[in-house]
């Protein structure tokens, strides 16, 4: 039997348990032992009853004292009640329909009890796991269900590593290098482990290697992009661009497009990232790159997320290119269909230069003549497919993708270790300030007073809400409910939109245009506002239930005013009484740094809620934490680049279990 194995085949699996496992992502014998117990009980660590405290885990050694009793509640449920007591106190133990564990105690009989204590002036357990008192091991407890038990995994996994040999995929050199474990010890000690050290020791094992396979892969894609021809860029025109500029570059502007260019010179086919806060000029350093790629007869395609912020984007490129020579096209569902026939035709004979456009741009009979430069925009609201199909219209374009989202350095690598990095840090001139206040909902009419006197002097403004329709369970304000309260209620003089995610693609698009041309003054919207409006005249923004958001959101929305030449506020209403909730908050009231925030939100939440539900390849985390093992990711990502410069296709011998793991990993990650 091998790691391979499928897993039915493991002794105590059979085809019906297999099924249950394979639903869990466990295939094969290896992925079994590579499913790791969530949490641990430790029955070695004694706690005396006198000592222990309430309402929180402890194991203590006690003796039955008092014959089980039985009492049935008007529910039916049946409750076993007796006494234990060790030599420091007694306590009281309570079992819930458990009649086949009351039925094996035995009074005068000492036993381990494992739980939290409650009550008042006498000590009592509800429901604790019980074991005889040789047992005195660290027990696993896996994610299990009603189909299969956390027992029913234990016991698989220990038939699974009293039968197999896994094959260790980090090369003996990097173990010593790093003064790791083997495989095995790891896995043995993972699971079961005999001491805290045994188990730290294995811990650290596996943490280093789910990182290290992962750097490997992400830089195998980066050579491999590296490897392929790109459209050369031979003259760097980038000072005649400025000179179309009414505007002075910041130095952070500058530097990116340096970076860029240099990329686009080298021979290969760029491919950077730009991350960059609201409102850092990430359009105009596109632009640029566009203007250079057309002086040197190569055509360029912007995808934006939604035709609002395609349209944006097609104007401002649009003013830029005026007297150059270079010619925009815009590309978008709405068109006619006369119309999208004249783009597409100008676009495969070569008489666009530039596109600008939606998801149109990538159905099949958008065709370009020389296509080189790709962009896209908020890249994280497309899917890689269709990216891929985008930069499939060339060969093998350059590629750039830029996100107003700010991700802190630990993710960035996880993330995008398939991109070079480039960071807007910089702020043009004239960008507002935006002044941020957190207060709770006795302060909802004076806020309504405020947001008045904005749309009366003829700014605009939003109040942004967590839910689309009412939750029973949460009780948080529902955008429709809000809407109409609002509309017929303190609003009633001004003109107001309603929009939320469930609305059509059409509605959200005439709801976003309506707003941009100042028809509507006052937004009620959900977070789908987070990307897509830019609309400077919009000054003041109250979001409800502040709480409900995570840190980087609310800046994220707190980015959609300020984007003019009007000052500007926001304001975030919260009851919450969590000393965590007015942290978070406070976060948010004293920095405009969005790489910061972004910071403290990953600290806070940790990276599976801070990305969501998020469109990567990549590979969910068995052990590793990208935060907590920020340093193993730094180590373990120049170790990879410096493996990689040796063995460059890891055919070496001993790297070839290496390879097997990093070419499973390549495919997830380019899914």
């Amino acid at each position: 039997m091998t790691a391979n194995t499928d897993i039915q085949f493991l002794k105590g699996v059979g085809a019906k348990r297999a099924e249950i496992l394979k639903s869990k992502g466990i295939d094969t014998v290896g992925a079994l032992l590579r499913f790791f117990p969530r949490k641990y009980l430790d029955w070695t660590k004694i706690t005396r009853v006198a000592s222990a405290p309430f309402f929180e885990n402890v194991c203590v050694k006690a003796t039955i004292t008092t014959p089980i009793e039985t009492f049935e509640t008007q529910r039916g449920i049946k409750i076993y009640k007796f006494m234990a007591e060790d030599e420091s106190g007694r306590f009281t133990v309570s079992l819930f329909n458990q009649y086949f564990l009351a039925s094996k105690l035995n009074v005068g009989r000492e036993y381990l009890f494992y739980g939290k204590f409650d009550g008042g002036f006498f000590k009592q357990m509800n429901s604790p796991l019980i074991k005889e008192t040789n047992y005195g091991g660290i027990e696993p407890i896996y994610t299990a269900g009603k189909s299969i038990t956390s027992k029913t995994i234990e016991k698989l996994v220990k038939n699974a590593l009293s039968m197999v040999q896994m094959p260790d995929v980090l090369p003996e050199n990097i173990r010593k290098q790093n003064n790791l474990c083997d495989i095995n010890y790891a896995l043995q000690n993972i699971h079961f482990p005999k001491t805290k050290e045994s188990f730290e020791r294995a811990k650290r094992r596996l943490v280093f290697e789910e990182l290290f396979c992962l750097q490997v892969a992400l830089n195998v894609i980066k050579l491999k992009t590296h490897k392929q021809s790109g459209c050369v860029i031979k003259n760097n025109t980038f000072e005649s661009f400025l000179g179309c500029l009414p505007f002075t570059l910041t130095n952070a502007q500058k530097r990116v497009v340096g970076e860029c260019i240099a990329d686009m010179q080298s021979g290969r086919p760029m491919s950077r990232l730009i991350q960059g806060d609201v409102g850092s000029g990430k359009t105009v350093v596109a632009a640029a790159l566009c203007f250079v790629s057309a002086q040197n007869g190569y055509q360029s395609a912007l995808m934006a997320p939604t035709e609002i912020l395609a349209e944006q984007h097609y104007k401002t490129l649009l003013g830029i290119m005026e007297n150059t020579g270079i010619k925009c096209g815009l590309l978008t569902g709405s068109l006619t269909k006369t119309k999208k026939l004249e783009i597409k035709a100008k676009l495969k004979n070569g008489e666009i230069d530039v596109i600008i456009g939606t998801h149109a741009l990538i159905v099949n009979d958008v065709e370009f003549d020389n296509l080189g430069l790709v962009i896209t925009d908020e890249q994280h609201r497309f899917g890689a497919s269709q990216r891929d199909k985008l930069e499939n219209k060339g060969v093998n374009p350059h590629k750039l993708v830029m996100s107003a989202t700010p991700i802190p350095q630990t993710l960035s690598y996880i993330l995008y270790g398939d991109l070079d990095i480039s960071i807007m840090d910089e702020y043009p001139k004239g960008r507002q300030k935006i002044d941020t206040y957190s207060v709770d909902s006795s302060y909802r009419q004076r806020i309504y007073k405020y947001i008045k006197k904005f749309l009366t002097d003829g700014r605009q403004g939003y109040i942004v809400c967590p839910l689309v329709e009412e939750n029973e369970e949460l009780e948080i304000t529902s955008a429709n409910e809000y809407y109409e309260k609002l509309k017929n209620g303190e609003f009633r003089d001004y003109s107001l939109g309603l929009l939320h995610g469930k609305m059509s693609a059409r509605e959200k698009e005439q709801v976003m245009t309506d707003f941009a041309n100042g028809k509507i003054q006052l937004l009620i919207a959900t977070t789908v506002i987070e990307v897509g409006i830019d609309v400077p005249n919009a000054v003041i923004m109250l979001i409800e239930n502040a709480e409900r958001f995570g840190l980087s959101q609310l800046h994220q929305l707190r980015g959609r005013i300020g984007r003019g030449q009007y000052k500007s506020d926001c304001i975030l209403i919260s009851d919450s009484n969590s000393p965590d909730t007015a942290q978070r908050l406070d976060v948010i009231k004293n920095s405009s740094d969005g790489f910061k925030i972004a910071d403290y939100d990953l600290a806070l939440r940790g990276p599976g809620d801070f990305l969501g539900n998020r469109q990567h390849g990549i590979p969910q985390m068995r052990i590793a934490d990208i935060f907590a093992d920020k340093q193993v990711l730094l180590d373990t990502g120049a170790q990879a680049k410096q493996l990689l410069l040796s063995d460059p296709t890891l055919k070496q011998p001993q790297n070839e279990a290496l390879r097997a793991e990093v070419k499973d990993l390549y495919l997830k990650l380019n899914k």
